[in-house]
């Protein structure tokens, strides 16, 4: 559906309705004198893709927050198109907006594969775990025919090298073949992406992921293949899904979950007015109340950039959501967790060296 800014319709399938300045350019969509164009400013627009070739590919991680060490990220944008994702304020550097731009320019790293294996058949290099997804979801729609990630997972798997992946999308299924072998020499662990069990909330929050309980059929069927898999719940938002973290971690431990890990949610940079218009648009009888509930755990502000505080938050808001969550995890979670990595396997340059 089209239409214009701050109007009544409403793009569907769509996280974003708006197209955010980019604060790196120096000119932007203005809508002065609007009853003066024929045509509407903004669109909900058809997915182009734009094809990369990087230099890099694998990214390492410095931030104190994050367990993972490194990241590869063979997307740029994502077409699950969630009103929250932190990962919007990186489509900027592109020249493109946080809003409908993240969600349908997709740009495919095309050489995502051979950057990694010159990377692993560096002396220098050293196997630690690398993290798939850490900034767009590596099984989106795209990765159905691109399969860069499946390709990656073989190269993983050839190297003998660990490796993480978190996703949203029960696509990974399509992979059990390559991740049995991966469980099978301890080089993988699997988190599944839950924000909520509640379909209407999930069809405008999430608009092209899989269902909530599609997700957990994917906890069930991953742990059943003995890949060790986690769930994250995660980003929780107080006054629309906080409430569903009992459900959630229930929900994943009864079909397999290793483990379960939470962030708070923020709203960084562009992310802030994408997120106040679609939940403005979504939910008016509840804006004031999740509005200031986030601003609560955050200082008085949306955003944080605080090491320490940006993913869990503070003040009484958070409190109580990471008592619950603390709560659940003992009840559902206790004994259980994910096996060590084995960095033994690695194998430079994809065989079996008896003299490394």
């Amino acid at each position: 559906m089209e239409g214009e800014l701050n109007s009544e319709k409403y793009f569907k399938g769509r996280g974003s309705q708006i197209k955010p300045e980019n604060r790196f350019l120096t000119n932007h969509y203005v809508f002065e004198h609007i009853e003066g164009i024929d045509e509407p400013m903004v669109q909900s627009p058809l997915t182009k893709l734009f094809y990369e070739n990087p230099k890099t590919i694998v990214n390492k991680i410095k931030s104190p927050d994050l367990r993972m060490l490194y990241s590869l990220n063979a997307y740029q944008g994502c077409e699950h198109g969630c009103s929250y994702c932190y990962a919007r304020n990186t489509h900027e550097f592109y020249g493109f907006d946080a809003g409908l731009d993240f969600e349908s320019k997709i740009m495919i790293k095309r050489n995502a594969v051979q950057l990694l294996e010159q990377l692993f058949s560096k002396p220098s290099w050293k196997p630690a775990p690398i993290s798939l997804s850490g900034n767009t979801d590596c099984y989106q729609p795209l990765e159905r025919k691109f399969e860069l990630t499946r390709n990656l997972l073989k190269t993983f798997l050839r190297y003998r090298h660990p490796v993480g992946l978190i996703t949203k999308n029960s696509l990974i299924l399509r992979d059990l073949d390559i991740l049995k072998d991966l469980a099978g020499e301890n080089l993988v662990h699997v988190y599944i992406s839950v924000t909520t069990l509640d379909e209407s909330l999930r069809r405008k929050m999430e608009p092209r992921t899989a269902s909530g309980l599609k997700r957990i059929k994917t906890i069930e069927e991953l742990s059943k293949a003995g890949i060790p898999v986690g769930v994250m719940n995660a980003p929780i938002i107080p006054g629309l899904n906080h409430h569903e973290i009992p459900t959630i971690l229930k929900a994943a431990a009864d079909h397999g979950a290793l483990a379960a890990g939470m962030t708070i949610v923020r709203l960084n940079g562009s992310v802030a007015p994408i997120f106040e218009d679609w939940l403005l648009k979504n939910f008016p009888d509840r804006f004031d109340k999740v509005w200031n509930k986030i601003k609560s755990m955050h200082g008085g502000q949306v955003n944080d950039s605080k090491f320490g505080r940006r993913m869990t938050g503070e003040g009484r808001e958070a409190e109580m959501i990471q008592q619950l969550f603390k709560t659940c995890k003992k009840k559902f979670f206790e004994g259980r967790g994910f096996p060590d990595y084995d960095l033994t396997k690695f194998r430079r340059n994809g065989n079996l060296n008896l003299f490394q």
